[in-house]
């Protein structure tokens, strides 16, 4: 109730400030250092408010869900605490204006996220958390490399940066590969089909409004500051479009329900900061709340067939669904639509315009074919998976009926944002309904496009698919974890370094074979007279060149 009220007052903050067009800047001074001043800056303004609006309304909607979903869980109240620390820094990531409460927020993120993905301490989870851990906290190093930037400059603030200063273009630079990391585009993607370990949930929330698109968020309040530059346009249009095409081709070769939900998330991404790199960012802005409304229901319809079907994943074995669960299989249809931009849907109001704004902006073919092929991929995995989960036969012999107000409800609610969601946002906002004029041919080109994806999801989907390179993302996921079996004497030796240093492999070596005692006693740490001499003499080497510069 906390969250839903919250989101109302946001509302109308929001609904107050589009009316006067005023931005409220609330500013502490940490310390002045040397002429430099180090404050925490809150910035108030209708892109900080309405985004935290819609952050707070799933969040409400997702708190809800996880009181039925985990009810069974002895450590329930724990997980609410860290989803709701969860919360709390992507709202201070959203108020943010100075770099240092920026880190604030974004750390938070970060290692809330990493608490919630290792939850259920499986190996899988574990393994994913640590993965999703280690790429956003590349991001980490990146932004703070960038305070040499900002100290060099004379300010800390990212909001009233202007392109005449000599040190724009490297701080904007900086900031957006950190931001590119975190919303996981190429070749940073791979962290997020592996975030899928955690509890639907957290899925639902991480995946609509707050992790991944904290960096798109980013990159929005640089462009306030200033037009992106060409080099950083045309860095968010390659990762942009190679990004969407990445997802939405893995997409067409997964089986997982919430493997396809994750890809398609990140196919959805590429849009996004496609439309950036058009220097469009309010109708990134536009699609991103579209999205988050539209994802967060089909993670939570995703969530209510799972916990019917005890915890089946395969959209091969769920046909039939329709008819046992008619209200939860209609929002997991309409959250599918909103994917490829259907009409009548949210997303309608915000992809199809940016598709079209593609196709009558002055930028490379070769990214206006990317994303071409990545909208046909797109519409041939929703019915793929739609024929699969909702209009296939019925294969599930046994459903539970667990469905009371803690899952109709919040499905429902956020059912009507996903319909109604696009037009309430755009006539909001009048930068959200901008004239695009394009030869009546490049339209019809959209639509066969999408139409080509449709009928090869629908007539293709009986057929067993599979590509390693696909569900490894062109192997950007390790391959040190579910590696195949040509690896398993790199990987089985690998383990074996993992616990020390060289004298458990030789030792095992020597106990199994008979040999190599010899070399096993000279490499063995720290007794080796052989080690200890290499050891002193790269010691000595090392103070002689110090005294020597």
């Amino acid at each position: 109730m906390l969250l839903f009220s919250y989101s109302l007052f946001m509302l109308v903050g929001a609904y107050s400030l589009l009316n006067l067009s005023k931005t409220m800047i609330v500013e502490f001074s940490l310390l002045d250092l040397s002429g430099c001043s180090f404050p925490i800056v809150f910035i108030f303004d209708k892109i900080s408010i309405s985004f935290s609006m819609v952050v707070t309304l799933i969040s409400g909607s997702v708190f809800m869900f996880s009181h039925k979903y985990m009810e069974e869980d002895p450590f329930s109240g724990r997980f609410i605490w860290i989803l709701l620390s969860f919360v709390v820094s992507m709202n201070l990531l959203i108020f943010s204006g100075s770099i240092f409460f920026l880190l604030l927020g974004w750390d938070g993120l970060g290692i809330t996220s990493f608490a919630l993905i290792i939850y259920y301490e499986s190996k899988e989870s574990q393994f994913s958390g640590f993965q999703t851990l280690m790429i956003n906290r590349l991001g980490d190093v990146i932004i703070v490399l960038s305070m040499y930037l900002f100290l060099s400059a004379g300010q800390f603030t990212f909001f009233s940066m202007s392109d005449d200063m000599f040190y724009f273009s490297g701080v904007v630079l900086m900031l957006c590969v950190a931001a590119l990391t975190k919303s996981a585009q190429f070749p940073f993607s791979s962290w997020l089909p592996a975030a899928m370990a955690a509890p639907t949930p957290v899925s639902a929330l991480v995946h609509s409004s707050t992790l991944v698109t904290a960096g798109i968020f980013l990159i929005i309040r640089l462009s306030q500051a200033a037009p992106l530059g060409e080099n950083v346009c045309g860095l968010l249009l390659l990762c942009g479009s190679v990004t969407c095409l990445l997802g939405g081709w893995a997409a067409t070769y997964e089986n997982d329900i919430k493997k396809v939900i994750a890809l398609s998330t990140l196919s959805q991404l590429g849009v996004m900061i496609f439309s950036l790199g058009m220097n469009f960012p309010a109708l990134g802005l536009f699609h991103l709340y579209t999205h988050a409304l539209f994802k967060a229901l089909l993670f939570l319809a995703a969530g209510h067939i799972l916990m019917v079907t005890f915890g089946g994943q395969d959209v091969r074995m769920m046909g039939g669904l329709g008819l046992s669960m008619p209200f939860t299989a209609l929002m997991f249809t309409v959250s599918s639509l909103c994917l490829i931009g259907a009409p009548f849907m949210s997303a309608f109001y915000s992809k199809h315009l940016i598709l079209e704004l593609m196709l009558s902006s002055p930028i490379n073919v070769v990214s206006v074919f990317i994303m071409l092929i990545a909208t046909m991929m797109t519409a041939k995995y929703v019915f793929r998976t739609l024929k699969g989960v909702v209009w296939g036969k019925t294969s599930i012999s046994l459903v539970s009926g667990c469905s009371d107000i803690y899952t109709f409800l919040p499905v429902g609610l956020l059912g009507v944002d996903a319909v109604m969601g696009g037009e309430f946002i755009s006539s909001l906002e009048i930068s959200n309904l901008e004239g695009v004029f394009i030869p009546g041919f490049h339209g019809t080109l959209i639509n066969l496009i999408t139409v080509a994806g449709i009928s090869l999801g629908l007539f293709t989907s009986r057929y067993e698919i599979k590509s390693w390179a696909l569900s490894t993302l062109f192997f950007l996921t390790p391959l040190i974890y579910g590696s195949p079996k040509m690896f398993s004497k790199v990987v089985s030796t690998i383990g074996v370094l993992d616990y020390g240093w060289l004298e458990p492999y030789f030792i095992i070596k020597n106990k199994l074979y008979g040999k190599g005692a010899l070399f096993s006693n000279e490499g063995s740490w720290p007794s080796s007279p052989l080690m200890i001499t290499i050891i002193s003499i790269m010691f000595t080497l090392a103070i002689v060149s110090m005294f020597t510069y």
